[in-house]
């Protein structure tokens, strides 16, 4: 594809000379021959300073915000990450101008949604994607997870994939994170659902309001068609400027639940969806995941599903670590959940209080190099909700594992002194389990399907059930 031909995608776009593109390139230590190559200013390093490596390795042409004195052509941007979505949209043929886009952004939820998204359009015949922290699935292709939104190369590239391979729908998380950085920029989607705001993210964000301020970008006529929007929460009603429906539990929506009974196993209920009537078994335990099939639901009924086929979807709904049981011991219950919030912890466990006889017990940690805030905030939840608490290590990335669970510990303690702090990970499931008395439910929060554990730099093969299956295994060798 020409340079120039790309340049054309950019406003206040300036090109040095014309070049043949052949593929797109973001590390200057993988480039090949003909490839143009993106410069961005980063957190930790500006790839401008790689320029000339990537010259020497082939690269057909360069992107970026100032002139980096190679001798092949330049494409100079205003805003390279902004330049770096619009051109790998265009290199890829702008796929998302041709399949139904809906964007799921929110603290918490966006996984779940999406798959419930998944799973309605499939029931109701129509070829679905998505795209999220557990990866991407379409056609008969499951993509390994990396990003909760991918990187704009890898992003479009999927999507002309997706296309090629006959999917129309494509349902995707949107992290305020790739909002910030611009991934999604060439996207209008189709419809736009937002499931929660509750805190998270501040080490990037550094407060509230510029977290909130990212997440409103979706819903703005730039970004999305028709907004999809939680009743429930209170950010909801300042979101303006494209057309609305809203769904709830509490508050007065457009779209509600009724729900008939709650087990361990689901929740079985009636979806008025603007007076269209469907029920509804969701084989997923909590009020929270019946606000997030309302949001699924919602969304779909707007974009033509029948209820029918809606319910038909969400009946076979599971989600790879989501509030999913892995096994029993002696009575007591395991569950296994990607939890990682103040709001994620306290409804994961008010969602297993009714239906525990016995003990309550949680395992958690926190993420080393994340937001620090939310350590002790996270430490008075668990006083407040579990009745007993194993404290340990999630990814400690360059961080003292000891020094994360003191921060946690401050905000535990002067609530209760309910709980053990064992920072390896393995040791304390061992332990948790092993304290396990007939009626109880054990809780391990913070992973959920992460199939690593990140250690100073190296990332460990780790995942909770594989880990709790072994232990259960062990006890009832």
């Amino acid at each position: 594809m020409k340079l120039s031909a790309l340049a054309r995608e950019i406003a206040g776009a300036e090109l040095t000379g014309e070049a043949e593109i052949r593929a797109l390139a973001t590390d200057s230590r993988v480039v090949g021959e003909g490839d143009l190559f993106f410069c961005i200013r980063g957190t930790h390093a500006d790839s401008h300073l790689f320029a000339a490596e990537a010259e020497a390795r082939g690269a057909q042409a360069i992107m970026g915000e100032h002139d980096t004195g190679v001798s092949i052509p330049q494409l100079i941007v205003p805003d390279a990450r902004e330049g770096m979505a619009r051109i790998s949209a265009a290199f890829y043929g702008h796929p998302e101008r041709e399949l139904c886009m809906i964007g799921v952004t929110g603290t918490n939820g966006k996984t779940t949604v999406t798959h419930m998204l998944y799973e309605i359009f499939t029931a109701a015949g129509k070829p679905c994607g998505r795209i999220g922290t557990l990866g991407a699935k379409y056609a008969s292709m499951q993509v390994p997870p990396a990003l909760t939104t991918p990187d704009p190369v890898a992003l479009f590239s999927l999507l002309a994939d997706m296309k090629r391979a006959g999917t129309h729908i494509v349902a995707m998380e949107v992290s305020a994170h790739a909002l910030a950085l611009k991934k999604v920029a060439p996207i209008c989607y189709d419809a736009a659902i937002f499931t929660n705001l509750t805190q998270d993210h501040l080490d990037f964000f550094g407060d509230m309001q510029q977290y909130a301020a990212a997440k409103r970008m979706l819903f703005t006529p730039a970004f999305c068609r028709e907004a999809v929007l939680n009743a429930d929460d209170a950010f909801s009603r300042t979101l303006e400027g494209v057309p609305q429906t809203t769904y709830g539990l509490d508050c007065p929506a457009d779209c509600f639940a009724i729900i008939e009974e709650e087990s361990i196993e689901g929740t079985r209920m009636i979806l008025n969806l603007e007076d269209d009537l469907a029920e509804v078994f969701l084989p997923m335990a909590g009020r929270h995941n019946v606000s997030n099939a309302l949001a699924a639901a919602t969304c779909a009924h707007r974009l033509g599903v029948s209820c029918g086929e809606i319910a038909a979807g969400l009946s076979r709904v599971k989600v790879e670590g989501r509030l999913e049981y892995v096994g029993r011991r002696g009575g007591a219950s395991v569950f296994v959940d990607f939890a990682h919030t103040p709001d994620g912890i306290e409804k994961s466990l008010k969602a297993l209080r009714p239906h525990c006889k016995g003990r309550l017990v949680l395992l958690f940690g926190c993420g080393g190099n994340r937001d620090r805030e939310k350590r002790p905030l996270m430490g008075g939840v668990a006083a407040r909700c579990a009745d007993f608490t194993v404290l340990t290590s999630d990814n400690p990335r360059f961080e003292d594992p000891a020094a994360i669970l003191s921060e946690i510990e401050a905000g535990f303690r002067p609530l209760s002194e309910s709980y053990v702090a064992i920072e390896e990970r393995e040791e304390a499931t061992r332990y948790a389990i092993r304290s396990l008395r007939e009626g109880d439910i054990l809780l391990i929060a913070g992973k959920g399907g992460e199939t690593e554990q990140e250690i100073m730099g190296i990332k460990y093969s780790y995942n909770d059930k594989t880990i709790v299956k072994a232990i259960l295994e062990e006890y009832d060798a």
